[in-house]
C-alpha cells in the first residue's frame, strides 16, 4: 500500500498571516491536532501542532526563564523561543522545518520518517503541491479495515489453520516448533506442550493469533526450563 492509498484528502490548513485564536478555533471544530501552513501561492511554509501552544502565558505554563547567559550569549534562539510562545500569528508560532512525504510513498518509508522526525502527522506532496496529510490515525484506521476484514472472511478449515501454524513455527528459530501440540476445533486453537524459556509464550501465542482463519487461542503451554540460568540471559 502506499501513503495515497490511507492519507486523509481535502487538506485543512491555515494562512501563515492567520492568528493564533483562529488556528485554535479552527482546530477545535474540526476536532484535529495539528494543520499545515500553505501561503497565497499554495506552498507549504510551515506546520503548527498541539505542541506549539503547550507553553503559553495564557494558561500560566511557561517554563522558567532562562539563564541570563544563554539570552546574552544566544540572543537569536532566545528571541525565537520568546517569539514562540507569545506569538499572535501563525507564522511566528508554526514549524517551519516540516517533515514531508510523496503520495507514491510506501506506508513503511512514512512510518519511519515519522519516527526519525518524533512527529505524528506528515504534509503529503504531489507535483509539489500538497495534496493530503498522514497521521497515526490513519493508520489505525487502516488497521481497524484489515482486522475486521479478516474476521468477515470466509472460515478457513481447522487442519489448514493448523498446518499454517506449524510452517509458521518452524520458520523461527527461537520457536520450539517439535514440543508445542496444536489442536484446532472451530477456529479455536489449544496449544499444548512445554516450554524453554517464559518468553516463548507471548511469541507463540502471536504467531499463532497472526495465522488466517484463527479465532481464539487457549494457552496450556507448560514451562520447563532446560538450565536454571537461562531466564537471565
Amino acid at each position: 500500500m502506499r501513503v495515497k492509498d490511507i492519507m486523509t484528502k481535502g487538506v485543512l490548513s491555515v494562512s501563515p498571516e492567520a492568528t493564533v485564536a483562529q488556528a485554535l478555533d479552527l482546530m477545535a471544530r474540526s476536532h484535529v491536532s495539528g494543520l499545515p501552513v500553505i501561503d497565497a501561492s499554495q506552498s507549504l511554509v510551515g506546520i503548527i501542532s498541539e505542541a506549539d501552544f503547550l507553553r503559553r502565558p495564557e494558561m500560566g505554563t511557561l517554563q522558567r526563564s532562562a539563564p541570563w547567559y544563554e539570552s546574552f550569549f544566544m540572543p537569536g534562539k532566545a528571541a525565537e523561543a520568546y517569539a514562540h510562545t507569545h506569538g499572535r500569528r501563525v507564522d511566528e508560532v508554526m514549524s517551519a522545518d516540516v517533515a514531508t512525504i510523496d503520495e507514491s510513498a510506501g506506508l513503511s518509508e512514512a512510518i519511519a520518517l515519522m519516527e526519525k522526525r518524533g512527529v505524528k502527522r506528515l504534509p503529503v506532496i504531489a507535483d509539489g503541491k500538497t495534496v493530503g496529510i498522514i497521521t497515526r490515525g490513519d493508520f489505525v484506521r487502516a488497521l481497524a479495515l484489515f482486522v475486521r476484514q479478516s474476521y468477515e472472511e470466509e472460515l478457513t478449515t481447522d487442519a489448514a489453520i493448523k498446518r499454517d501454524i506449524e510452517a509458521e513455527l518452524r520458520a523461527h528459530l527461537w520457536a520450539p516448533a517439535a514440543s508445542v501440540e496444536i489442536e484446532v476445533n472451530d477456529g479455536a486453537v489449544t496449544l499444548r506442550g512445554s516450554l524453554t524459556d517464559e518468553r516463548q509464550r507471548k511469541a507463540i501465542c502471536a504467531v499463532v493469533e497472526n495465522v488466517d482463519g484463527v479465532l481464539a487461542v487457549h494457552d496450556q503451554m507448560d514451562l520447563r526450563e532446560l538450565y536454571p540460568f537461562t531466564s537471565l540471559l
